[in-house]
Parts: C-alpha cells; sequence; structure tokens
C-alpha cells in the first residue's frame, strides 16, 4: 500500500468507526503483507509523519491517539484512574506526568508503556479494589480518589504531602459511601481526612470513617 492508501484507510476507520489504534496483526491483514517486510515501509512511513507508532505494537494517525484510547487497545480489562482522573476532573492543582491503569490482569515486562501521550503504568490489584467504569474506562472523580490513595499507600506515601486538592465539594456522597468498603481501613480513614480538610459539609464523619460528601 502507498502513503496515500494507508492514510485514506487510517482516516476513513477514525471516522467510520471510531477506531484510531491499529496492531501489527491488523495493518498485516489490510496490507495482505507479512510483518517483517512491512515493518520496513512502515518504519518509512513514520520517519516521514504519515504514520504514528505509539508503543510496540501499535500505530495510527499522528496525534489522533489519547490516553484513554491506548490503554483499552494494549488491555481491555484496564481502567484509567488515580492522579490523571483526578486531573481530569479539575480536583487537583498539578498536572500529571504518568497514566496509571488499574488491571485485573499481569502486564510483567510490559507493566511501564512510553509513549506520545505519556508513561502508563498498568498496575494488578486485588479483586476487591478493581472496579472497571460503568461508563467508559475512566474512573468516576471519587472512585479515582480512593484508587489514587489506595496506591501511594502502597508505595508508603501520603496524598496531601504530593498534590494539592480542590473542588473536592463536587464529589457525591452516595458514591463514596458505596465505594469505601472496597479499600482497606488506612486508605478509607486516610481519603477521610482529607475530604474533612477540604469539604464544608457540617456534618461530621461517621464512627466507620465513610467519608463526607455531597449528597
Amino acid at each position: 500500500m502507498k502513503a496515500v492508501d494507508w492514510m485514506r484507510y487510517l482516516q476513513e476507520q477514525r471516522e467510520q468507526h471510531g477506531k484510531v489504534v491499529f496492531t501489527v496483526s491488523e495493518l498485516s491483514n489490510v496490507a495482505a503483507q507479512e510483518w517483517p517486510s512491512l515493518r520496513v515501509a512502515l518504519e518509512r512511513y513514520v520517519e516521514r509523519g504519515i504514520i504514528q507508532r505509539y508503543t510496540d505494537g501499535r500505530y495510527g494517525l499522528p496525534d489522533a491517539v489519547s490516553p484513554e484510547d491506548l490503554v483499552s487497545s494494549l488491555d481491555p480489562a484496564a481502567y484509567i484512574t488515580g492522579f490523571h482522573a483526578l486531573h481530569r476532573n479539575n480536583l487537583v492543582t498539578q498536572v500529571p506526568r504518568v497514566v496509571h491503569a488499574f488491571t485485573s490482569r499481569r502486564h510483567n515486562r510490559s507493566r511501564e508503556r512510553v509513549t506520545p501521550v505519556g508513561r502508563i503504568v498498568f498496575v494488578c490489584v486485588s479483586s476487591s479494589v478493581y472496579s472497571f467504569p460503568e461508563e467508559g474506562i475512566m474512573a468516576s472523580p471519587e472512585q479515582a480518589l480512593f484508587d489514587y490513595v489506595y496506591l501511594l499507600k502502597r508505595k508508603g506515601l501520603q496524598a496531601e504531602s504530593l498534590v494539592t486538592f480542590r473542588n473536592l465539594d463536587r464529589l457525591e456522597r452516595k458514591s463514596l459511601v458505596r465505594l469505601a468498603p472496597r479499600y482497606p481501613g488506612t486508605v478509607r480513614k486516610e481519603v477521610s481526612g482529607i475530604l474533612e480538610r477540604h469539604v464544608e459539609t457540617g456534618k461530621p464523619t461517621p464512627p466507620d470513617g465513610t467519608p463526607p460528601g455531597r449528597e
């Protein structure tokens, strides 16, 4: 396939099907070529800026792929959460340099991927913590807060020592109460403390450590 054919095919896939990330197997099938011979042509198109290589085995149009697209392609069981999801919802002032994705799978050597859309780190978590969002692959603000604290606790760190929270009054109390039992007591306690310091609810924190929030 010529460069113009690749551009037309990739653009049609994005416009008609919303597909922006392609594996080497998919590209080989489209070109009717074995991967070793196709690789040479693709490397040439990458150098010319016609196609972009996003990470090992994943290609697409230049600047057409988001972290969500790439995470979904690399691991359909993974969802984006933690700092990145908090920033997306305008709940922290700092800009994340890493996209954390919780998954039920172990990635071993491919756990970290350096990509044009950021460094993606897949984190295999316990079945009690793992909970794929009902809509999309981005965790809700409430889940992202719990996941961020949980992830830092695994490293022996505290969230408020690393980021500045804001707009936490937007969090929904019902979601916080529903999510809390999934996490260790130390995580629930720290989340409660964060919300007590940042949310004016006029309500005391319940004895079980359930976080306050907006009704």
